[in-house]
């Protein structure tokens, strides 16, 4: 029986351990918050989006960076997989749109309480509140860890699994980058991913708490088109936020923020002739209304002094007094309302983290370190990151389930 060291309590750390000690190897889990999973148990706002149940080409179109470096760990652990290893701890899953998995009883904490009562069924030996303060080498092979107290632990191998820097309350402060490289291991630098934007304009402040379904946001720079989807949004005292914000926050790089514009219709489903016609209607209904009144029928009411603003239109203006030019410049404020990024939301706001070890150091086949024998990575430690949906937490199950694996058959043959 050899002794395996996981450092990190999270969805992939426990994970690994349960694949490891099951197997009767003796595991060791470090981590230093006061609980485990503590991140995973508010996934999903509380209720877990565990994975997303689709093949292997839709799962990774839809991982931002380094897909190619997972299509060795989804092959040996796939979403099927994943679900059906919670259905077979007793949480009943179910698929929703999205083609997005979560329990039945929309309860986090159920996936969280299978894990422990599966690592504590398995004999997997957990200390919370304990801080890894350095990896110990010896002749390039990974020998176990220094703790900050200054006990050292020997192992037979070492899973680095802390994480990434968002939601720090969680737990996750960035300790495994360090680490990394103290060992000689790149770190691409972490940046906020799946983020809310502010905005320069301030219109969003004025209709602060607007959720806005079934409009189109666009994002480009200059003449490129970096991302255009339709679905959910939401106004913010800051900005903007919501499922389409957070995927195309992704996609844009920190450094050239200034760049971007952001495009949003209103009214995907009509054209520009078409939404015309529609406003045509509601005047000729309305003749004798402020123009205020008569959008009533056509946008959110925190919206349309907003909308008028940006024609240039009075609010009081009698629909009898609306012009050709005022109708193509409302169409155009509702079919073009632009907005121009300020800045990302500090990366404790983070649903995930980009960057993080560079995956030029890291065999994707077991997630071994190329550098250092006996060292394994998995999860958001690295520098591979998706779109919201499930996807990042099927990585930290992918990645983990590779890289125990990998120690178990290291260890097979080291017998």
């Amino acid at each position: 029986m050899k002794k395996i060291i996981v450092i990190g309590g999270g969805a992939a750390g426990c994970f690994a351990a349960v694949q490891i000690a099951s197997a009767g190897h003796s595991v060791v889990v470090l981590d230093g918050n006061d609980r485990l999973m503590h991140k995973l148990s508010i996934t999903g706002k509380g209720r877990c989006n565990v994975t997303n149940e689709c093949d292997m080409e839709t799962f990774l179109q839809n991982v931002v960076r380094n897909p190619r470096f997972l299509y060795s760990a989804l092959s040996r652990c796939a979403p099927s997989d994943v679900m059906a290893y919670f259905e077979g701890l007793g949480v009943p899953l179910k698929t929703e749109r999205g083609r997005r998995v979560f329990p039945v009883s929309d309860r986090a904490q159920d996936i969280v309480y299978a894990m422990q009562r599966e690592m504590k069924r398995c004999h997997v030996e957990v200390h919370l509140n304990t801080r890894v303060r350095e990896i110990i080498l010896e002749d390039g092979v990974c020998r176990g860890v220094q703790l900050f107290s200054g006990e050292i632990l020997e192992a037979d191998a070492v899973l680095l699994a802390t994480g990434g820097k968002s939601y720090p309350r969680t737990g996750a402060k960035g300790d495994g980058y360090i680490m990394a490289q103290q060992t000689g291991h790149r770190i691409v630098p972490p940046q906020p991913s799946l983020i809310p934007l502010e905005t320069v304009e301030q219109d969003s402040m004025e209709m602060q708490g607007l959720s806005l379904k079934n409009v189109t946001l666009t994002v480009t720079s200059g003449k490129k088109k970096i991302f255009s989807e339709m679905g959910e949004m939401l106004f913010t005292h800051f900005g903007i936020s919501g499922p389409l914000v957070l995927s195309a926050s992704c996609l844009l790089d920190g450094a050239k923020l200034d760049t971007y514009q952001l495009t949003i219709d209103l009214k995907p489903a009509l054209s520009m002739e078409q939404l015309d016609l529609r406003l045509q209607r509601e005047l000729a209904e309305s003749i004798n209304k402020d123009i205020s009144n008569v959008l009533r029928s056509v946008l959110p009411s925190s919206m349309i002094p907003v909308i008028l603003a940006r024609a240039e239109i009075a609010s009081e203006k009698k629909a009898h007094d609306i012009t050709k030019g005022d109708r193509q410049a409302l169409c155009r404020a509702m079919k073009q309302f632009i907005l121009h990024v300020s800045a990302m939301r500090p990366i404790a706001e983070a649903i995930v983290t980009r960057g993080g070890i560079s995956v030029r150091d890291v065999n994707p086949n077991t997630m071994e370190s190329k550098i250092v024998s006996g060292l394994y990575f998995a999860g958001e430690v690295l520098d591979v990151d998706a779109f919201t949906g499930g996807y990042n937490l099927q990585i930290a199950f992918s990645t983990a389930f590779s890289a125990a694996q990998a120690i178990l058959s290291a260890e097979e043959s080291m017998a």
